[in-house]
């Protein structure tokens, strides 16, 4: 399916259970996970308790984040298995929460990197399933 402008829109709309269903579906699906990288790294979010690494089902939607502060930044895929090998360890390593899909108002879902981990393993479980 192509994201046009009109979909993205829509997609962005949806509450953050919503987004974080999608999320799941989208990265099963293509194997990566997207985030926001510059010359220092990984991209942060900062809610009152938490670090966060954002990310995102597809380029598209963590292009739209790429303004002011963070217009220096890139989109950067992650495959799935990296992600599970090694980003899962290195983030609970470093105490750092994920925000999930995060909208333009900066509204995610906040896990745990192993709560997240958790539901991408029960989502690829549940989709070698139905093939």
């Amino acid at each position: 399916m192509t994201l046009t402008p009109e979909l993205i829109s829509t997609i962005e709309k949806y509450d953050q259970q919503k987004r974080f269903k999608y999320l799941l579906e989208e990265v099963i699906k293509h194997r990566e996970v997207w985030v926001l990288v510059d010359e220092h790294g990984c991209m942060m979010l900062n809610t009152e308790d938490e670090d966060c690494v954002p990310v995102w089902p597809n380029k598209e939607f963590a292009q739209h984040w790429i303004t002011d502060d963070w217009q220096e930044c890139k989109a950067e895929a992650i495959s799935l298995n990296k992600w599970q090998s090694r980003w899962t360890p290195g983030l609970e390593e470093d105490e750092l929460a994920i925000v999930v899909f995060p909208n333009q108002a900066e509204e995610g879902l906040v896990l745990f990197p192993n709560e997240f981990d958790f539901e991408l393993s029960k989502q690829t479980k549940k989709a070698a399933k139905h093939q």
